[in-house]
């Protein structure tokens, strides 16, 4: 079972922060934080920019010998967001109003991998700047989910189980991205990004548990489990991704400036799974000795995939494997209604529709957080 790809949440990109260089450490280990701070982020900041100077061997013996960028790219971030909580937590913490003003010296620039304006842009991505850790805070974590996605999708055809624990911890990151980081930053600025806009950060969390399902369900079909049970569970992708449209369209009016792509992808997988849904209801009916019933559910299966056949190339390929077999598939079920059964087909009002069932949860994020004490001066 193929599934369609979709790599646009990684692509972000972001400026160069150097934090001793705008807080006053008070002693030298706090200065020795923060300088570890810079570092961290810095290795991020040269690997999604593509501007890293080492080679992948060294990246490689650095990393503890993590030969994937993508796993390596996860122990970064994991590596540097405990240090950034802390940094979050003793600026919050400080009384002096002065210590809060000049975070805007760190020029806190991230661009967008989901906004409409960072595709067909000659000069560049568009940063968006906003003078507040929060920020820096949830696009690294948006940054972070996105690579636990990346890499649950590049070792699904190797190891499916942790492929779905991937996708459900990142579903947990977004959430709490969402819930607990996104709604305060919302009141400080205006103009963000989507990728830091709480709505987002819940269609991406659907998103996740959507993955998450539909590799639960390659391994129950490779199980051989039965038809009635694979069309519920493709249908419960259906149900997830049906509640992340309808957020997405509500973030449209909240933040305008949404790919085309981003929209697209998700309308794409819901189409592919509700083709996938009927083709094993159909089964289940053939199974069941109702040839006529599922006749008809191919039938209109077949005519609704064929007028949500996807624009992206890589998708429609998916797309015109699956229409392929449910083609094959109604012709040996007209054929063998033709010469035995002789049942009447059905309209469309009287064909059955699968029920959904949703079998997946997020793994809810726990933020870390280095529990060192930061001292500046006044």
């Amino acid at each position: 079972m193929m599934m369609l790809q979709f790599a646009d949440p990684v692509k972000l990109k972001t400026k160069k922060i150097v934090f001793e260089d705008v807080y006053p450490a008070h002693d030298s280990g706090t200065l020795e934080q923060l300088k570890e701070l810079s570092s961290k982020r810095r290795a991020i900041e040269e690997s999604i920019n593509g501007s890293k100077s080492i080679t992948d061997a060294i990246a490689r013996e650095m990393s503890g010998g993590l030969t994937s960028q993508t796993e390596q790219d996860l122990q970064k971030l994991e590596q540097y967001l405990p240090l950034l909580e802390n940094l979050v937590y003793h600026v919050g913490l400080d009384s002096n109003s002065c210590i809060m003003r000049l975070t805007s010296d760190l020029k806190i620039r991230w661009s967008s991998a989901l906004g409409s304006s960072s595709l067909f842009n000659l000069a560049g991505p568009k940063f968006f700047q906003i003078d507040n850790l929060q920020f820096e805070q949830s696009m690294t974590l948006f940054l972070y989910g996105a690579m636990l996605w990346k890499w649950a999708s590049e070792i699904l055809s190797i190891n499916s189980v942790q492929s779905a624990t991937l996708f459900r911890k990142a579903a947990g990151v977004y959430h709490y991205l969402a819930l607990e980081v996104l709604p305060s930053l919302q009141a400080l600025a205006p103009e963000r990004p989507p990728e830091a806009t709480s709505s987002v950060s819940l269609v991406m969390s659907l998103i996740c548990l959507a993955e998450a399902q539909a590799v639960t369900i390659r391994k129950a079909e490779e199980k051989g489990n039965s038809g009635g049970l694979l069309a519920k569970l493709h249908n419960g992708v259906v149900q997830l991704l049906d509640e992340a449209a309808v957020i997405l369209y509500s973030a449209t009016k909240e933040c305008k400036d949404i790919s085309v792509q981003f929209v697209n992808f998700i309308s794409s997988c819901k189409a592919l799974h509700q083709l996938r849904s009927h083709k094993y209801l159909a089964e289940s009916l053939k199974v069941a000795g109702q040839v006529g019933l599922a006749v008809g559910v191919v039938r209109r299966a077949l005519t609704n995939g064929q007028k949500q056949m996807p624009g992206e190339e890589s998708w429609r390929l998916v797309f015109k494997q699956e229409i392929n077999e449910l083609a094959e598939l109604l012709r040996k079920y007209e054929h063998e209604n033709d010469f035995v059964w002789h049942e009447k087909i059905p309209v469309d009002d009287e064909l059955p529709q699968p029920e959904a069932k949703k079998i997946v949860s997020c793994i809810d994020y726990h933020p870390q957080k280095w529990e060192r004490s930061l001292l500046f001066s006044t």
